[in-house]
């Protein structure tokens, strides 16, 4: 299992590269899409990214005009962030090329299978989730 989530990672990361973004790049990009504007320190808890990395890439991610920023007018020390249309657009065509990914990578599965191993993935995901995974782990 590893080594296919770390040949479809790189994959994917490759695509990503041609656009010069990196998968943190479209990790932010999705979490705005799906979860709406953020706090800045609250987006890099979210995604478990270091508060001075996060401000880095969305640094990067502003001046190529796929992200706002606004300062809270109550508390100046808080930057929301939200996705630009731009950001939004980019984010559509970097959905399509995950889905090129995964289709690639699941190329010797029928459809049938790969229903079957996304439900299994989503059980095995849904254990480590809810805690008694990491804590049969520690036994």
């Amino acid at each position: 299992m590893s080594r296919t989530g770390k040949s479809a990672r790189s994959r994917l990361a490759e695509r990503l590269a041609d656009r010069g973004l990196r998968l943190r790049h479209m990790a932010v990009l999705a979490a705005l899409v799906d979860l709406g504007p953020h706090v800045q320190r609250e987006l890099a808890v979210r995604l478990a990214i270091d508060r001075s990395d996060i401000v880095k890439i969305i640094d990067e991610l502003g001046a190529a005009g796929l992200v706002d920023r606004a300062r809270d007018m109550t508390d100046r020390r808080r930057v929301t962030v939200s996705v630009s249309p731009a950001g939004r657009a980019l984010y559509d065509c970097l959905q399509a090329d995950a889905r090129a990914v995964q289709d690639d990578v699941l190329a010797p599965l029928n459809a049938r299978e790969r229903a079957r191993l996304t439900t299994l993935l989503m059980r095995v995901h849904g254990h480590l989730q809810d805690g008694t995974g990491a804590q049969r782990a520690g036994r």
